[in-house]
């Protein structure tokens, strides 16, 4: 299976000598819609600007398409304020003279009502989201990088732009990596999962294959071994527990429940339990 993105022991280190990723691996298959998730400071921004090549990595490796073939919506939006709506997407045309496709970067536009000659210093952070989103759809990349990119956009907005990029994945099989903080979103957008906790990759792999890697049980207090535990939470003499199951579960007759978890119930256990033995199903994982 081609990977988009494989990287293989990847760390950047600040200068103060704290890194910021650290022996980092994985690959996400050519194609994929994938959540990038994790706690603040966990090093989501920094691989997606060495994914870019904003950044070079201290150590290990990245593989990526050719720059030219990537775009990248960073949290702060880089527009140059000075210039007009209209002269940013000339800019964009200019820069990208064999891939860009006007079509799709004045219908994102033009959806938000955005006036061409507006200058970029005077719109909104929901504009200037709406605007650096149009310059990265009108790219056509083959790689689409998204850090927070839709976070200031009000929920209408963000819906109607979420729309384009699966669109656009759907029709030029656009892989696309995103970051967010809104689970909703990335359950109903996205197939897989990569959860970045301490700069190192927890928890990576398509979504159907990580859930079905976990059950949520639920009775009577007991003895979970041999299981993997991620998380647990009683209530009287109820345990509800998140596992990974070691062979079979066996609810038996004693009033015991499994289902299979929800992605936020699934995100939410890892976040809070960072000691669980890290998984990468096979479509993520690399080769030692």
């Amino acid at each position: 299976m081609t990977a988009a993105i494989e990287a293989h022991g990847l760390g950047r280190r600040f200068r103060s000598g704290s890194w910021a990723l650290r022996d980092c691996s994985f690959r996400l298959p050519v194609g994929r819609i994938c959540a990038l998730i994790g706690p603040n400071g966990a090093g989501k921004s920094t691989l997606l600007a060495l994914a870019a090549g904003v950044l070079k990595p201290t150590e290990g490796t990245l593989t990526t398409p050719a720059r030219e073939a990537i775009a990248y919506v960073a949290q702060d939006k880089p527009l140059y304020p000075q210039l007009t709506v209209a002269e940013t997407l000339h800019m964009g045309a200019d820069l990208n003279p064999d891939r860009w496709d006007p079509a799709a970067a004045d219908k994102v536009v033009q959806a938000g009502g955005l006036d061409p000659a507006r200058r970029v210093r005077t719109l909104s952070g929901g504009q200037r989201s709406r605007l650096a989103l149009a310059l990265a759809l009108g790219k056509r990349p083959t790689l689409l990088l998204l850090d927070e990119a839709l976070s200031d956009v009000d929920p209408l907005a963000r819906r109607e732009l979420m729309g384009a990029v699966l669109a656009t994945a759907a029709e030029y099989g656009t892989t696309v990596l995103m970051s967010s903080h809104i689970l909703s979103e990335l359950e109903d957008a996205c197939d897989h999962l990569l959860l970045i906790d301490a700069g190192s990759v927890r928890l990576g792999g398509s979504v159907d294959d990580l859930l079905q890697a976990h059950t949520l049980v639920s009775g009577p207090i007991r003895d979970l071994a041999p299981h993997t535990v991620v998380a647990t939470r009683s209530t009287g003499r109820q345990l509800t527990a998140l596992i990974r199951p070691e062979g079979i579960v066996n609810t038996g007759s004693d009033g015991w429940q499994a289902i299979e978890p929800t992605l936020e119930e699934l995100v939410l256990a890892h976040l809070g339990a960072p000691d669980v033995p890290a998984l990468l199903t096979p479509t993520v994982e690399v080769a030692a």
